[in-house]
């Protein structure tokens, strides 16, 4: 299927790794220009040919500096991915979540999002340019998860829609995608945060994996790539998917299992 997104311009957000730079590698094979930014631009985000901006985007401050460095590199974004997200904190009791974990979460997952998309727009409704946004399935299925970033998530879907309702008529789409897992390094770091827990366990790191699969229901039996997601997002964002707006896509083996 030949998306003709040749010519575009992009810019991808959390693009240093995992889904994001999935997303750079995907957009850059199929012609477009990108401008990729994170917190830290690694090695491998060089690698891809994209326009690297390294800038936090939890802050106004570093969307702001992210967005300026991109049109004037691009010259102009007729696609957007918010992709940023996640947070330090991983509190599960509702008790627990202190303040400071309630603010990070949207800071780095909804007001990355507002700021970015707020920036673009201009450009965007010029352009009569798309938007994906990257939210989660624990938007649909916060019970077990931590309460911030099932909130946070779930304000990324709803944005989503809003801003697909306002700025349809102006010709500009906005699209939602919901993963469960996805096969990132947050899973296969021997030394991250997932092996510590594998060992505290006594299970090694290939064992937890499938048992957070099997814990989680996934139909697939397996984890999602993050190129698949990234394949979807390319989807979304080109004109085959032209009359497609408003709509969040779960991609996630099949965990949430509502219709």
């Amino acid at each position: 299927m030949n998306l003709d997104l040749a010519g575009k311009t992009a810019v991808v957000t959390g693009a240093s790794r995992g889904i994001g730079l999935a997303t750079v590698r995907t957009l850059i094979a199929e012609g477009v220009r990108v401008a990729g930014a994170a917190r830290s631009v690694t090695a491998e985000l060089k690698e891809t040919g994209a326009y690297a901006v390294a800038a936090d985007l939890s802050t106004g401050e570093g969307v702001t500096a992210l967005m300026d460095a991109a049109l004037a590199e691009l010259g102009g974004i007729d696609l957007l991915v918010n992709n940023v997200g996640g947070g330090d904190g991983a509190t599960v009791g509702f008790l627990d979540v202190a303040d400071a974990e309630w603010t990070g979460a949207f800071d780095m997952n909804v007001l990355s999002t507002v700021r970015a998309t707020r920036a673009a727009l201009p450009s965007l409704i010029e352009r009569r340019g798309a938007v994906v946004n990257v939210s989660s399935i624990l938007a649909l299925m916060p019970g077990g998860f931590p309460p911030a970033m099932s909130a946070a998530k779930a304000a990324v879907t709803a944005l989503g829609k809003a801003l697909s309702e306002e700025f349809g008529p102006q010709g500009v789409r906005v699209n939602t995608i919901s993963p469960g897992l996805v096969d990132t390094s947050v899973y296969s770091n021997p030394e991250g945060t997932v092996a510590q827990w594998a060992a505290a366990s006594g299970m090694s790191l290939a064992e937890f994996r499938q048992q957070m699969v099997t814990g989680q229901n996934v139909t697939t039996g397996r984890m999602t790539a993050p190129e698949e997601v990234a394949s979807l997002i390319a989807f979304l964002l080109s004109g085959v998917a032209g009359n497609i707006t408003g709509v969040n896509y779960v991609i996630d083996g099949g965990t949430v299992k509502a219709a």
